[in-house]
């Protein structure tokens, strides 16, 4: 199961690089604007020192850690919801994320291009949040128009429909992101429209702060700016740089852990997901994501259908756990392994061995 993480901005705020400094890959970056016209994808693991701790006490035949997909998507600008730049495209790739990282430029560097021919953060994060809310106006809007006259026959689900649409409107055309909406995090329709409609401002966001050297130095207030969101500073060309170094070489320079770490786990959490592992002795060790509240039986199914259809137990040791006990059968003999129904809530870590009938 791979979620994605769109990465956008204005252009030339260092999306593709923090992009390549992600994945390692080789891309196309150019100081000029929409180099990025089709969106380059990458496929990374998400940092866990807990697979690291499984592989050495199971010795597993093969390690596979759960992953997260990052898409560099072309840069937005003023005007993008009516097709300005390369919005239509733009906004097309972005619907299919499940979650979006802002990166918004704070260095200054006079031969890097800025569209607005200066940065300003504040600026900037209301430029995209605005293309994104009257993208999001315009979607609603059309859909309201149809499903309103088919409301008029008495069909409680279009009723329903035309109820969370106007409510969904109303609190856009009041400055407020959907993601906001008490509704959209508790009412399951509300959590089926947005995604059917792939509504933007639905998603849950991630800042990047883009900066270097100099701006560290100034420790600008970025609390201000976006008060009560999810936000991470980095220096995107640092960390690409720093990809060409060993972990040897790195501390040598003086230089703190890289916080690509914290960003792409920061992505995994802001999407309400949690890990938990499969694998023993001379078998596969594998993480396996799925989100908060997901029951036993469902999280078999991501392994199999057949094992969610099967189902008859799971058998739970905590990680905590078993790494104090260093095996499984250590673990069974101190009582620390619980048999659950295909009730049970999964907890983040749990080490699952699943029971079915074929």
């Amino acid at each position: 199961m791979s979620f994605a993480i769109g990465i956008v901005g204005l252009p030339n705020v260092g999306k593709s690089t923090l992009f390549k400094a992600i994945t390692r890959k080789q891309i196309d970056i150019a100081n000029y604007p929409f180099c990025t016209i089709e969106p380059n994808v990458g496929i990374v693991s998400v940092p866990d020192t807990r697979i690291d701790t499984l592989q050495k006490l199971m010795q597993p035949s093969k390690v596979t850690p759960t992953i997260i997909e990052f898409v560099d998507i072309a840069g937005l600008v003023k005007g993008a919801n009516q097709g300005e730049g390369l919005g239509n495209q733009f906004l097309t790739n972005i619907r299919e994320v499940d979650a979006i990282c802002q990166v918004i430029r704070i260095f200054k560097n006079e031969n890097v291009i800025h569209v607005e021919k200066n940065p300003d953060p504040k600026r900037d994060i209301e430029t995209i949040n605005t293309e994104l809310a009257l993208k999001d106006i315009d979607t609603i809007t059309k859909r309201l128009d149809k499903v309103a006259k088919e409301s008029k026959s008495g069909d409680k689900d279009k009723i329903k429909e035309t109820e969370i649409l106007q409510a969904s409107l109303n609190e856009l055309n009041n400055g407020r992101a959907l993601r906001d909406m008490p509704l959209a995090t508790n009412d399951p329709a509300y959590k089926r429209l947005f995604a059917e409609l792939g509504l933007l401002t639905a998603k849950p966001m991630i800042y990047a702060f883009n900066e270097d050297s100099v701006t560290k130095e100034l420790n600008l207030p970025i609390d201000g700016l976006i008060e009560g969101e999810n936000y991470i500073l980095l220096d995107a060309k640092l960390e690409n740089e720093l990809n060409d170094l060993t972990v040897d070489e790195i501390s040598q320079l003086g230089l703190a852990s890289s916080s690509l770490d914290r960003l792409i786990k920061a992505c995994y959490d802001v999407l309400n997901l949690i890990t938990f592992f499969t694998g023993g002795k001379n078998v596969e060790l594998k993480a396996w994501t799925i989100t908060k509240g997901t029951k036993a039986s469902q999280a078999a199914g991501k392994i199999h259908s057949d094992i969610e259809r099967g189902f008859i137990k799971a058998e739970i040791i905590s990680f905590s756990d078993f790494e104090k006990t260093g095996s499984e059968a250590k673990s069974r003999d101190l009582g620390l392994m619980r048999q659950e129904g295909k009730e049970y809530v999964m907890i983040d870590g749990d080490i699952a061995n699943f029971k079915f009938n074929v």
